[in-house]
């Protein structure tokens, strides 16, 4: 007995069904690769504000574990768009409003501004991170130039924690941090997750501080962790080291 073939007409509209899945299915996973460090940087961006809010309500030791974890994010962003070829002109502008909203102006919030000085001290501190954002360029491949402002966010953040909010010794930390990201310095890019396995484990570290750790731990942790890129950039932090 012959079989019937079937006809072509189903055969060519299963074929275009099937290339028209393929086809969104590769539109898909570009739209991810494209988008994944922009999602990031908009998970840092809530962060900040997340940290604003909580400020605002005096909330401050919840403020200051947002922004440990918007520094973790700030460092993971940059990684994806590299490891994914996915840098754009949208997702460096997105980064730099991330990186001023938890870094500038979540951040200068913790000062907790309560006469002239006081807000003069944090409208300075926020003026330095947009300086620091916009103005610097170190013209040299792999280096910035000023102290990036998400490891002064980190000092700031940590010290809070670690010292119960002493807003003397806070607002002496803001000015020391203030100093190193417009004295134009060279600090290396530090790719911790592109880097060197140890650099990897420090992160897989803070991460797991920021889930499941006190916050006198933690804080000490990101305060150690920060303060040596200050001190030590090229020595333990340096991309080549």
């Amino acid at each position: 007995m012959w079989m019937m073939s079937p006809p072509s007409g189903i055969l060519q509209y299963t074929k275009k069904l099937f290339l028209s899945e393929q086809a969104g299915r590769v539109q898909a996973l570009e739209f991810v690769r494209k988008n994944a460090a922009n999602s990031i940087s908009m998970a840092n961006l809530i962060m900040g504000l997340s940290s604003v809010l909580c400020s605002l309500n005096e909330q401050y030791h919840y403020a200051c574990w947002l922004l440990l974890i918007g520094f973790l994010l700030d460092l993971a962003d940059g990684a994806v768009a590299r490891q994914l070829n996915a840098c754009s002109a949208l997702g460096a502008k997105l980064d730099d409003f991330a990186d001023f909203t938890s870094f500038g102006l979540a951040t200068a919030l913790l000062l907790q501004a309560h006469g002239i000085l006081d807000g003069l001290l944090a409208i300075v501190y926020v003026l330095a991170v947009f300086t620091r954002l916009c103005f610097f360029s170190s013209g040299i491949p792999f280096m910035y130039r000023g102290l990036p402002c998400p490891y002064a966010s980190s000092v700031l953040a940590a010290t809070y924690l670690l010292i119960g909010g002493n807003l003397v010794v806070m607002r002496i930390v803001a000015m020391v941090m203030i100093l190193f990201m417009v004295d134009q310095g060279f600090y290396p890019h530090d790719k911790v997750l592109e880097s060197q396995l140890w650099k990897k484990l420090v992160y897989a570290a803070g991460v797991l501080m920021v889930l499941f750790s006190a916050f006198s731990t933690a804080s000490l942790y990101y305060l150690i962790w920060s303060v040596s890129y200050i001190l030590f950039p090229a020595t333990l932090w340096s991309n080549k080291v």
